[in-house]
């Protein structure tokens, strides 16, 4: 079938800070659950310290092989969408890595194309953490 379309990319200013991140952190992860709050933006975790369930669905990896997971209920919502990791000014959650640098991930999103919808209507599904070992 070919390669899967792409659901989750980041701007260059989110790789920069991921990247600095991972150098203090070790490998990461994002998860986005669509709680309230802060549960609104995507948090960043050291990989492994946040359990992912067979109620989170990976969107895809970004930065080489840092997973993005979202809930599967917010997914849901926004699985006919293409979602950009960005960096604005301004403290997000305290749970989430880059809360000390004075900036926090936003998401920023838009509609698959046509073309895209058809594509990922094809593909089979996400995997979901039920899905993950380990």
């Amino acid at each position: 079938m070919g390669t899967r379309v792409t659901r989750v990319e980041l701007t260059d200013a989110a790789q920069d800070l991921l990247r600095l991140l991972m150098s203090r952190h070790g490998p990461l992860m994002f998860h986005q659950s669509g709680g309230c709050c802060d549960g609104s933006a995507p948090m960043c975790y050291p990989r492994g310290e946040f359990r992912v369930g067979a109620a989170d669905v990976l969107l895809g990896e970004v930065a080489g092989d840092t997973p993005f997971w979202m809930s599967a209920d917010q997914y849901a919502y926004w699985r006919h969408t293409h979602l950009t990791v960005d960096v604005v000014p301004g403290r997000g959650s305290g749970f989430s890595l880059e809360a000390p640098e004075g900036v926090r991930f936003l998401l920023r999103s838009r509609v698959l194309t046509d073309e895209e919808w058809e594509r990922v209507s094809a593909e089979p599904s996400l995997p979901t953490g039920a899905d993950i070992a380990g």
